[in-house]
């Protein structure tokens, strides 16, 4: 006999997704945000002013290489397990979670020049914006890794820009808008809100990138809303943090006078 399911179903649906949600940002993007608020809180609390100061990005976690190559590798690694995660929730939940957010290969010319078009729209300004930002005082001076460090250094950095690529347009983009949208959530609340979350979890390189991701989220988002698909976020996000991680560490090393602090 098939016991019929509770009357107040839809609520204790809605609370399923509610606690999931929370559970797959608190493992993921969402922890992230926290620490970096607390971080932008500490920045500007210190003695020192914001433009004075510096963070690091994909810095070195050893000074032995096996090790340093070792924990880099765990570490992109199990930030994409919450990626995993969310292709589960998805699939459990009925359909091809690939196909449903617009992650595959049914047209790859069309997300390559989509992607393309939008590493125009919002990297070229992003890099005048950081500039910006550090000439106002609100954006920390940010530090590359070094590029020649070892053999594998550059084809780490590009792992590291696919991780990040992957976490964020994946989780706060394709599967966050899923539940929402689920959860009755209008199409510029959740752009909006997924936005603001975007720029919470790179708070701590200041104001000036908080201000930027969250223009970053609102047009990806307004973008995965028109086309339905992730896959040209995720191309575009790829190639800016290439550019981010590598280009702006050859950019740092060949004209260090425009990035010495104030």
């Amino acid at each position: 006999m098939v016991q019929a399911p509770p009357t107040d179903w839809p609520a204790l649906r809605r609370r399923r997704l509610g606690w999931e949600i929370a559970i797959v940002l608190g493992l993921s993007l969402g922890a992230s945000a926290v620490y970096s608020i607390v971080s932008i809180v500490a920045k500007l609390t210190a003695d020192t002013s914001l433009a004075s100061q510096s963070t690091s990005l994909n810095a070195a976690q050893s000074t032995r290489e096996w090790l340093d190559f070792t924990y880099q590798s765990l570490a992109i690694f199990f930030d994409l397990v919450p990626v995993f995660l969310v292709f589960y929730l998805l699939a459990i939940s009925g359909g091809n979670p690939f196909r449903r957010l617009g992650f595959d290969l049914h047209s790859p010319a069309r997300d390559i020049g989509r992607g393309l078009l939008l590493v125009l729209v919002i990297g070229v300004p992003g890099i005048a914006l950081y500039f910006a930002g550090r000439a106002a005082g609100i954006t920390v001076n940010v530090v590359p890794a070094p590029i020649d460090a070892y053999w594998w250094t550059v084809p780490m950095l590009i792992a590291s820009a696919l991780r990040a690529a992957l976490t964020e347009e994946l989780i706060v983009v394709g599967y966050l808008f899923t539940r929402l949208r689920q959860l009755g959530w209008g199409r510029w609340q959740i752009i909006l809100s997924a936005a603001v979350l975007r720029g919470s979890y790179h708070l701590y390189q200041g104001i000036g990138p908080f201000i930027g991701n969250v223009v970053m989220g609102i047009v990806f988002g307004w973008c995965y809303t028109r086309w339905g698909r992730t896959m040209p976020l995720v191309i575009a996000h790829w190639i800016i943090d290439i550019a981010s991680f590598v280009g702006y560490a050859w950019a740092v090393a060949t004209f260090p006078g425009l990035f010495r602090l104030p």
